[in-house]
């Protein structure tokens, strides 16, 4: 009892600590101010991470209007509707409906020909080259490939509609003005005029531009497509799928199930997060140094650059690979090996194929990161102007983040809307192949 007192003086007792047990009061200014301030910092949180969120967005839609409003124009091209007589003289003299001797006609003759009774009062030489722009040059191509689908045209007069050159394809675009100064533009005063009496005539018109996605490059604006490129990207994203898929998943399962826990094993999974982070031109050299340097593969060939982003990508397999077999729970392990399966029976009748969405989920984000590269290309050579398709892994090729690149560092004013065009459809693949791993993950992920 007298230490119950001596206990009870002693709260009583000025700077004497408060008991912890004691109530508290929460209808208290003090207690109502601390609430209110924690509140206060928990609006302002969530404020900043709101302002966060629509700069990311503010700038994400600037970039792509701004991407979408320079290509967009690329999708369409200017034609001109011309009157071509298909004269069997300059064709096929003695009608052997031959391919090789229809091939070797003098189709740019027929237009040009048609240009001059379309406008008889240009004479001059140097005027007539300039009347003869309107027409690109690849459009005698398109009527020699017509004639030879359909020999029967020759002799007869057809409308035939032809692409027009990439400067008069930008004044229909609007992107050249006509009214302005001769010296300030790359067509002159005739040249607009001629254009605008086509257009009068109801001659010129706007149609789908399927030759950019069928066509490959072309120092022609007007000629040059991406078809070449993403086969090119095809050709190399297969090589890579078929070296890193099965090396990086491999490598994974040994260093999560199998590989012991020393030094060594520590050393080698330091490497590989490091590897991760290598900037993607060091891969590239080491590219060029080993494949083409020491082996002799052909240069600008996609086996090349697969074997080259199969390296960069080893990294990023094999750590998410990891993670998803990781992820698989240890009494799926201790079930199957309780029940007389071998650790390999484990691995691959049961933590793997429950591992196999993540892996595919990190698979197709490395493979979405190589699609994208430029750098480690460029080492080994895939920056060259590359006319022809590529047939197989070892045709020299390109691809589409190379091309895009070379686009952008030519002069004329159609490349601007050729780069942004290609820009759109590298994304449209890189957006489609990140939904794919997205979809993967949520239909196969599993709540342990």
């Amino acid at each position: 009892m007298t230490d119950m007192a001596s206990l009870m003086e002693d709260r009583a007792k000025p700077g004497t600590p408060k008991d912890p047990r004691k109530p508290v009061n929460w209808d208290s200014p003090d207690i109502a101010r601390r609430i209110k301030k924690r509140y206060g910092a928990d609006r302002r949180f969530k404020m900043y991470g709101l302002v966060a969120i629509l700069m990311a967005l503010a700038a994400l839609l600037t970039l792509g209007t701004s991407i979408v409003s320079k290509g967009y124009t690329a999708f369409f091209h200017t034609y001109v509707e011309l009157e071509i007589f298909f004269d069997p003289a300059e064709i096929d003299p003695d009608r052997t409906n031959d391919p090789a001797v229809i091939g070797r006609a003098n189709f740019d003759g027929l237009i040009k020909q048609n240009l001059r009774n379309h406008f008889p009062d240009v004479t001059g030489r140097s005027e007539l080259r300039q009347l003869y722009d309107v027409i690109s040059g690849g459009a005698s191509y398109d009527l020699r490939t017509r004639v030879m689908e359909n020999p029967s045209l020759i002799g007869e007069t057809r409308k035939v509609w032809l692409i027009s050159g990439d400067d008069f394809d930008m004044l229909n675009k609007g992107f050249i003005d006509a009214g302005g100064e001769e010296a300030s533009r790359r067509l002159s005063d005739a040249q607009v005029g001629w254009f605008q009496r086509l257009v009068a005539d109801g001659a010129v018109e706007k149609q789908f531009h399927k030759r950019f996605f069928t066509g490959g490059d072309s120092r022609e604006p007007e000629l040059a497509g991406i078809w070449g490129a993403a086969v090119g990207s095809f050709y190399t994203l297969i090589i890579t799928l078929l070296l890193s898929f099965p090396i990086g998943v491999a490598a994974a399962v040994y260093l999560e199930e199998f590989a012991p826990r020393n030094r060594f094993t520590y050393l080698v999974e330091v490497n590989i997060n490091n590897l991760a982070a290598v900037p993607s031109i060091v891969f590239g050299l080491l590219g060029l140094e080993v494949y083409l340097n020491l082996m002799h593969l052909p240069r600008s060939a996609p086996l090349v650059g697969g074997l080259t982003l199969a390296l960069m990508t080893l990294p990023t397999i094999i750590i998410a690979s990891r993670a998803a077999i990781k992820a698989v729970p240890p009494s799926i392990r201790q079930a199957a090996l309780g029940l007389g399966a071998s650790k390999v029976q484990t691995v691959t009748h049961h933590v793997l194929p429950l591992a196999m969405p993540g892996i595919l989920t990190g698979t197709i984000i490395g493979m979405a990161q190589a699609l994208g590269e430029t750098a480690p290309l460029l080492m080994i050579g895939m920056v060259a102007f590359i006319v022809d398709v590529p047939g197989g892994v070892t045709d020299p090729a390109t691809v589409l983040p190379v091309q895009i690149y070379l686009w952008a560092d030519s002069p004329e004013r159609a490349f601007v809307e050729k780069t942004s065009a290609a820009i759109m459809v590298l994304l449209g693949f890189l957006i489609l192949m990140n939904g794919f791993a997205v979809y993967l993950r949520k239909k196969f992920e599993r709540k342990w």
